[in-house]
């Protein structure tokens, strides 16, 4: 996509899933390369897909870094659980794995730190995240490398993206639960730890959590909700450059009494 993008050629990328159930429902069940040339460029005419615009060197090295932080404190992990159980023999050899990767950590959070310093704009983004109660330095640079459209569309789109708008499940008379599915894994992952710290010390996703789970709503989806509160509130701040302050409690209060 980088490169197409860089030499003028307007690009998307589209999700496989459903290329591959709009060839099933075209009755192209044969696949070839040029069977699948044909059924993608007629699915994009039907689709109307639009160009997508692509993360620029920064962003994608951002994402990079953080990807590689991710697989760095999963290998801790992993070594330190190995240690619970492991023979003397081979402790010091797994502690000396530890502290290496550690050390590595240390450095990717250095980077990641350097590169939204080195951004006046991914500064100032990161600043105004990390105001709200819950969102820390990793969220936030997740959300800053894996979401660049938030602060630019409107909430249902953003939910949309994260995957944590519901979707209705009716037929008739019949009404099914409104489940969440699809999205971005990677955002979906940093919000929902997100949520679960802004639910305990957040005023306004406290309040908003606590008031659903006395309605009898389980956890998992008073959880849900306020994700998508969340975030939300976080397309708001950026969209209109709006450090946390006391007015979002207030606001979240008048929704409650008015629904």
């Amino acid at each position: 996509m980088a490169e197409l993008a860089a030499t003028g050629v307007p690009v998307a990328r589209l999700n496989p899933r459903q290329v591959r159930d709009f060839a099933k429902a075209t009755a192209a069940l044969a696949k070839t390369d040029s069977i699948d040339a044909r059924v993608i460029a007629h699915f994009a005419e039907a689709i109307k897909v639009e160009p997508q615009a692509v993360p620029d060197q920064q962003s994608r090295e951002l994402s990079a870094l953080l990807a590689r932080r991710g697989q760095l404190v999963e290998m801790i992990t992993a070594e330190k659980n190995r240690l619970n159980t492991a023979d003397k023999v081979v402790r010091g050899s797994i502690r000396t794995s530890i502290r290496s990767l550690e050390r590595q950590l240390d450095k990717i959070d250095d980077d990641l730190t350097d590169a939204i310093k080195q951004s006046p704009i991914w500064q100032e983004k990161s600043d105004i995240l990390q105001s709200v109660q819950g969102v820390g330095k990793v969220v936030s640079m997740t959300l800053l490398a894996g979401l660049p459209e938030l602060g630019t569309v409107d909430n249902k789109a953003i939910s949309a993206l994260v995957g944590v708008a519901p979707f209705n499940r009716d037929s008739g008379s019949f009404r099914g639960k409104r489940t969440v599915w699809g999205g971005r894994a990677k955002v979906r992952a940093a919000l929902y730890m997100a949520a679960l710290s802004a639910s305990r010390w957040n005023p306004a996703i406290r309040e908003f959590y606590e008031r659903l789970l006395a309605k009898g709503k389980p956890k998992k989806v008073a959880l849900t909700a306020s994700m998508r509160k969340l975030l939300v509130i976080l397309n708001s701040m950026l969209r209109h450059r709006k450090m946390w302050d006391d007015s979002f409690v207030s606001h979240s209060s008048e929704q409650h009494s008015t629904t």
